[in-house]
């Protein structure tokens, strides 16, 4: 199996999936999945002709957990040791949900000069938390029930939170109840620690400060009906922040879109990758 590793750390192992040749797209996952989550956008991206890596991050999927480097800079210190050891050139970097973080952050610690575009899904750039300047945010008690719960009943709440992922009920099965239980035991069997820490990364940092550091061609897509992360806080937010951007909105699109409307996601990456 493919992993990456560090001399420095004996226990740095991280899983990814390497297919195709060309110009390389990285794939970076939302909280908290795998790289797997992208099965529905992999196939499309080959036919274009382009070199598609996923990865998992650490302590989700087949990569090895670790008790720290779970905040924005650790986590992109992964990806970019991934970039180093593929010796990637000219790369693309998408990023779903948490994802968008590390494309964010890598843009500020890591420059441009590899990075010829980025598109951020589902995002939670720049900022999830309510605060007094952003009243659209997702309230503080509500994260804080999130951290308790994952703490308490990991388990439990995961089921139920990727109902909202997928704005899944009784009268809107937005979709198969094996997909949700594939979902539900891709994340159960995520590490505890790596799942509270992401969380913690995901919803408290702010990046808003760091938008003027995208300064690459940027594609944003967010669904009108997120549950997870509202477009007001996240997609909308960002559009007005990122100076080069195409900002596309789903009708009617949960945060899982990649699932629910993943013909209409693929088009507009395609569309986003082959025009001038």
């Amino acid at each position: 199996m493919p992993y990456i590793t560090k001399q420095s750390d004996k226990n740095f192992q991280l899983y990814y999936e390497d297919f195709g040749s060309g110009q390389p797209i990285i794939l970076i996952h939302g909280w908290p999945l795998s790289g797997k989550s992208w099965e529905m956008q992999i196939p499309v991206l080959l036919n274009l002709g382009y070199r598609v890596i996923s990865y998992d991050r650490r302590g989700f999927g087949k990569s090895s957990p670790s008790t720290d480097g779970y905040d924005y800079n650790g986590l992109t210190a992964d990806l970019h040791e991934l970039i180093s050891q593929l010796e990637l050139q000219n790369v693309i970097l998408f990023g779903f949900s948490m994802g968008g973080g590390e494309v964010v952050r890598y843009l500020t610690n890591y420059g441009s000069e590899n990075v010829d575009k980025v598109a951020l899904i589902s995002s939670i750039i720049p900022l999830v938390k309510q605060k007094e300047d952003n009243p659209d945010g997702v309230p503080q008690e509500n994260l804080n029930e999130i951290m308790q719960n994952l703490k308490t009943d990991r388990i439990t709440f995961l089921e139920s939170f990727h109902k909202d992922f997928y704005n899944y009920g009784l009268l809107s099965q937005s979709v198969s109840q094996k997909q949700l239980d594939y979902d539900w035991t891709i994340a159960a069997f995520a590490n505890p620690i790596a799942t509270i820490k992401c969380a913690e990364s995901w919803a408290n940092t702010d990046f808003r400060p760091e938008l003027p550091n995208i300064n690459v061609k940027t594609l944003i897509v967010h669904g009108d009906a997120d549950k997870i992360v509202p477009i007001e806080t996240a997609g909308k937010q960002a559009a007005e922040g990122i100076a080069n951007n195409d900002f596309v909105i789903i009708d009617g699109g949960p945060h899982g879109l990649n699932v629910t409307h993943a013909d209409d996601l693929n088009s507009v990456l395609s569309r986003f990758l082959t025009e001038q």
